[in-house]
């Protein structure tokens, strides 16, 4: 009982990792995002041909993946998203958009199948990240199987989570960051630079979706529409939660994590699936803000 518990804390940690990323853009910027699992893809390819062309190992390709992602959802942000404020069905339906355009982009290998150019990683293909023996290989402690590989998502997890909290309640950018989830109008009052801001955290979301399709690559297989199966997970945690909340999100991804986990082993993962939407309904019928959503005055 023990590992299927901490098999779904590991599972848990990568969908906190996504689901954060998305409950600080929808809670600051109104936007709902549907490129952020591409954004998840996007890091996992970046693990996959860092490793292949840099000969980088698992610890080097989470700062570049965060760096990759974070500078793509800058891009994003840029070019698409800030042209659509205030106007939440255009953003949704322009990131599904984009969302189509980086699953194609990686289809075609950036556009080179037409020259007939193959680049070695990506493609349709599966791939597959390179991980440490050291981190493979399963020990015993206690008379307890304990999974090396897993026991690293679930520290690097709490470690962003730590990280993303000291960002957002002890730095003068958090500050800012929730003054505008709760009135950016006024926040813009108050000489606050609402786009500046925001963009700083679209950015910041992003690369935590970067360091989660890392950590994803290490156990799972990475292909183009990698990020389309996880995404939603990552929004019902943040609807379960209460959007901009960070202790909602936490509570709410360990609730539906390890859920999910457990009625997975008990039964199988569609009877899983099917009993998480059961649970996130009713939450919802009973708090239609989320469990731990702001309190207005």
């Amino acid at each position: 009982m023990f590992e299927t518990l901490f098999i779904g804390l590991s599972l848990t940690s990568v969908l906190l990792l996504i689901a954060l990323g998305l409950s600080i853009t929808y809670g600051a910027m109104g936007v709902i995002n549907m490129a952020h699992g591409e954004l998840v893809m996007i890091g996992a390819y970046t693990a996959v041909l860092s490793g292949i062309y840099l000969g980088f190992n698992i610890f080097a390709a989470i700062p570049l993946a965060f760096l990759t992602a974070a500078l793509l959802g800058l891009l994003i942000e840029r070019v698409v998203i800030r042209k659509l404020y205030g106007r939440i069905i255009d953003t949704l339906l322009a990131t599904w958009g984009v969302a189509i355009i980086l699953q194609q982009l990686i289809r075609l290998e950036f556009g080179m199948t037409f020259f007939g150019i193959r680049i070695q990683g990506l493609g349709p293909g599966l791939q597959q990240m390179r991980v440490p023996s050291y981190l493979m290989q399963p020990y015993e402690f206690a008379g307890i199987m304990i999974q090396p590989y897993r026991t690293f998502i679930i520290l690097v997890t709490i470690l962003l989570t730590v990280l993303t909290w000291f960002l957002m309640y002890r730095t003068s950018i958090g500050v800012q960051v929730r003054a505008i989830m709760r009135n950016p109008q006024m926040a813009a009052a108050c000489g606050i630079d609402v786009r500046r801001v925001s963009a700083m955290t679209f950015a910041y979301g992003s690369g935590l979706a970067g360091i989660a399709g890392v950590l994803l690559a290490g156990f799972r297989t990475v292909m183009p529409e990698m990020g389309a199966n996880v995404v939603v997970d990552g929004f019902l945690v943040v609807v379960v939660g209460g959007v901009g909340s960070l202790l909602g999100t936490v509570l709410s991804a360990g609730l539906l994590g390890q859920l999910n986990g457990i009625v997975s082993v008990v039964y199988n993962d569609i009877i899983a699936r099917a009993v998480v939407f059961a649970v996130v309904i009713g939450i919802i019928l009973w708090r239609p803000n989320g469990l731990f959503s702001f309190k207005s005055r």
